[in-house]
């Protein structure tokens, strides 16, 4: 156990859950810098590090990314949320020899992220209904920044669903596709 972390990395996989129900309790910041700490060092496509995560604990500002959020009403009882962006002309533009990696380098940081949330003992939801125009203007996100995806995060009012999840003798393949 280092730096407060209260579970090793399997445990917060299995423990993760998506929390929608949050106790009036602050998040302490030493936790929420660890929480932090973990996105920044998420890899990145030929490292470029091209993340802000923006940390909005303000009511009034909350309340406006509920309908940015396609009206997910729950995400103002958590303490914080945090927004995940990406500058899209900042990372590498040729992941797969295909696509721009902002979405993959974005989604990673906030996974680690949710990951050490969940080995603190909080609460997170990967918010990805939302609407990128609206959440840039509450947020004053400049225009060359992409939105890769919200969390809110605090302490949890109730344990969340169980998740259920694929075998994974149905997801995986041997050597090639098709090949059990």
């Amino acid at each position: 156990m280092t730096g407060g972390i209260e579970m090793d990395i399997y445990e917060a996989i299995k423990a993760r859950k998506s929390i929608r129900s949050y106790k009036s309790q602050n998040v302490e910041e030493e936790k929420l810098n660890r929480i932090l700490e973990a996105g920044r060092m998420a890899p990145s496509a030929k490292n470029s590090q091209a993340w802000k995560f923006i940390v909005t604990g303000d009511a009034d500002v909350k309340q406006s990314l509920v309908e940015a959020c396609q009206g997910q009403k729950f995400i103002v009882k958590a303490d914080k949320i945090i927004t995940v962006c990406v500058d899209e002309n900042g990372t590498f533009q040729k992941q797969g020899n295909y696509m721009n990696a902002f979405a993959v380098d974005g989604a990673i940081a906030l996974q680690h992220m949710i990951l050490a949330a969940t080995a603190e003992g909080l609460g997170t939801c990967w918010i990805g209904a939302f609407y990128e125009d609206k959440v840039k203007e509450v947020l004053e996100i400049p225009d060359f920044y992409r939105v890769v995806g919200l969390t809110p995060l605090g302490y949890p009012a109730g344990s969340g669903k169980n998740r259920v999840r694929k075998l994974l003798s149905e997801i995986v393949f041997q050597e090639k596709w098709g090949s059990n």
